[in-house]
Formats: structure tokens, sequence, C-alpha cells
């Protein structure tokens, strides 16, 4: 028995670090969108008695080291059934390293789609946690769509659709490591807090992107360095788009735009800067399943 999964990745429309935990992890508050921009999955029962992974991309670790593979573990831990053999393809379109949450995305979808195979052997509470335990975006990216996510991942509210627009992502050349990203936070002598309340204000009560958008953030973007983000701003901002910023802990910057044509213009001449470009939409769902 076999299953197809399409799992979508997200950006962050606003990002800011609240403080550090006792545990050493950081409480954070963030307002999370998925998008149109999909890894697509395929899930098959068998007997090999073993967790296996293939993928397009020779990049992907298909060990220990995948966070799918790690999805898969924590899945059979939590409902104390036998893995009898999965072999796992993941079929990749979301950029690596790239802030876009498509690690988290695979893990889910692995998640879900393990989940369903087996008739649904946790809750949806249930699979919360267990996806909160493989990685903090996790939980998010098994219910995606525009939510408020705050502490350390697993605390979410579903807040209204975002209005339609096309989004612009960009990923630079080269990647940031998420460890070393919240090193540099930790270290910076002086950060200006975006201003969260606000901006979940306006989420929640208007219609209108630029109100939105008025008080987006990305703490993130005061303290790291990523290479070509001030020329790809710089070049986003010739098309009059509504907010450009980095999502996550980087590299990728976003823009948003009303217009379609604009969208598609800046991402064309992004291409001579970006490694890659993308053209999407806010989705409601972040996975998609089909037999």
């Amino acid at each position: 028995m076999k299953i197809k999964i399409k799992a979508a990745a997200k950006i962050n429309l606003f990002l800011d670090i609240l403080g550090r935990l006792p545990n050493g992890y950081h409480s954070l508050f963030m307002l999370m969108q998925s998008v149109s921009l999909f890894d697509e999955l395929e899930i098959k029962l068998c007997q090999s008695k073993k967790v296996e992974i293939s993928s397009n991309t020779k990049s992907l670790p298909t060990d220990e080291e995948n966070i799918a593979f790690k999805a898969a573990l924590a899945f059979f831990e939590a409902t104390g059934l036998k893995n009898e053999g999965i072999a796992i393809h993941v079929e990749k379109k979301i950029p690596l390293s790239a802030g876009l949450a498509g690690g988290s995305a695979d893990a889910a979808a692995v998640l879900q789609g393990l989940n369903t195979l087996y008739k649904e052997p946790l809750t949806k509470t249930q699979l919360l946690k267990t996806g909160l335990k493989v990685g903090s975006d996790v939980p998010f990216c098994l219910q995606g769509g525009t939510m408020l996510v705050q502490d350390t991942g697993g605390v979410m509210s579903r807040l209204p659709d975002l209005p339609g627009c096309f989004i612009v992502l960009a990923k630079p050349h080269g990647g940031v490591s998420t460890l070393e990203a919240y090193k540099a936070y930790d270290n910076f002598p002086y950060i200006r807090h975006p201003k969260g309340p606000l901006m979940l204000h306006y989420a929640t009560s208007s219609r209108d992107l630029r109100e939105i958008f008025k008080h987006a953030g990305n703490v993130f973007e005061q303290c790291i360095e990523v290479p070509d983000r001030v020329e790809i701003k710089r070049i986003m901002r010739k098309y009059s788009p509504i907010c450009s910023q980095m999502t996550g802990s980087g590299p990728t910057v976003f823009a948003i735009f009303q217009d379609e044509e604009a969208a598609c213009n800046c991402a064309r001449e992004l291409e001579g800067v970006a490694q890659s470009t993308h053209v999407c939409q806010p989705t409601r769902k972040s996975i998609e399943i089909n037999f």
C-alpha cells in the first residue's frame, strides 16, 4: 500500500524572539504562512523491516540525519507499532537550507502519511506532540494556513486567512545555520524588537495587506549576514512590493505583491542574482494526501 503527499513550504510573516528559556531553547512569537511551493513524497509499506529514503536531490541525507527519517522513527515510538518496513521517496522542490521549513514539511508529511496508512492510531493532539519532538516547525507544517506560533513551536492559534496575494521567494547562494543564527542573536549587543502585538492586531482585524504588513519584521535580519540580501531587496523594491523581508533564520527573502505581473517580473530579474526564485501564493493547508 502506498500514499502520495504534497508538503508545503512556509514563510515567517513576523518573527521575534522573546527570551531564552531555562532549557536553552528560545521563546518565539511568529506569524507563519504556508505557501504553494511543495515537496512531493511517496510512502510505501514494504517488508524491509527498516526505514528507506530516496530522493531526486543527491545532497539530501537519506539516513538518520534526515528529519523525515527521524519522523518515521518517532511515529513508531509514539504508537508502539512495529515497523515492518517503509520506503519514502522525497521529490524536493523546496530549496534546502532556505528558511522555508522544507525538512520540517517532509517530516510532517511522513507523520501524517503514516498515521493515515495505519488507520490513525494517533489523535491530532498526539500527532502534533510527536511532531514537536522531531522539530520546532513540524507542528505548524502539520497544520498550515495562517497561524500565530509561540513558545518553541508547539503553541499555535489559527488566524484569518491572509488576503490573496503573490509571493516571490528568492534564495541566495549558500545557506544559514539555524544554530549559528541563534548564537549570533544571543551575542548581538542590541536588538530592536518589532511590534508583534500590532502585527497580530492587523492580521486578525484587517483585510488590507498594507495595514497587515505595516509592522512586519524578522529579528534575525539585525544580527546575521546573508550573501546578496541587500541586492535582492534592492531588486524587489523596484517592483513596489507591499513588504520584503527574510524568512526564518534565512537566507531566503520574500516579497508580497498584489499584482501578479509585478511579482513575475520581479522573480525574472532576481534569477540573475539568487540561486532559486519562485512565485507562489498563500495556502490554507500544508499537507495534501492522495492515494
